[in-house]
């Protein structure tokens, strides 16, 4: 009998004792119900504001990285040098999406540009929405060169005396792929809570 996988979790602990003593609870609860957690997948990771310090400390290398919800998350600082965890896409996701776009614009070869270009606006506009996070800015003006170069060269392939060079490429992504912004605010300022006073209630 196979069962549906269930949804990714990540727990942080401050303790590594701790960590240790839910997982191997955990994997006792999931034996109970004849489950049990994908070896490959589960790991225990130093992480948060000191892991990099203490293994320093240690000699050992940067903390290691893990993937949760499209994005890969490292320890890392802001320009200030304070603390901060980073988002990045995953690289994964990133080619496969590129790759997807690549068998659809073949697909488009013969459409209008208009039509193209509309559908590219839509695209990209959909994908910053997601991933427009902070300290992902990179990730997402490469996102746009790309598919901007995987237009042109579609555009190429319509003919062979193709006069579509880069600079008309880029004149037509300044007309339909928008440029990145971030959309999506830190987390501490996402769950930050502002309660104000109100007079007891007789």
């Amino acid at each position: 009998m196979r069962f549906p996988r269930a949804t990714r979790l990540v727990v942080g602990f401050q303790h590594r004792q701790e960590a240790e003593r839910f997982l191997v609870e955990l994997r006792e609860r999931f034996a109970k119900f004849g489950l049990e957690l994908h070896t490959g997948k589960t790991r225990l990771i130093e992480f948060g504001r000191f892991a990099a310090e203490n293994r320093q400390r240690r000699g050992e290398g940067k903390p290691d990285t893990f993937d949760f919800l499209g994005f890969t998350h490292a320890c890392g600082k802001t320009r200030n040098g304070d603390y901060q965890v980073v988002r990045l896409t995953m690289k994964k996701r990133y080619r496969a999406k590129l790759k997807a776009l690549k068998a659809e614009l073949r697909h488009r070869l013969h459409h209008p540009i208009p039509d193209v270009g509309k559908w590219l606006e839509k695209v990209v506009s959909g994908y910053y929405r997601y991933h427009a996070v902070p300290g992902n800015a990179r990730i997402l003006w490469a996102f746009r060169f790309h598919v901007g170069r995987l237009w042109w060269r579609t555009l190429k392939r319509r003919s062979q005396r193709s006069r579509w060079n880069w600079v008309r490429l880029t004149r037509l992504m300044d007309r339909w792929l928008p440029c990145p912004r971030i959309l999506h605010p830190y987390p501490e300022q996402r769950l930050r809570v502002i309660t104000r006073g109100r007079s007891p209630v007789r």
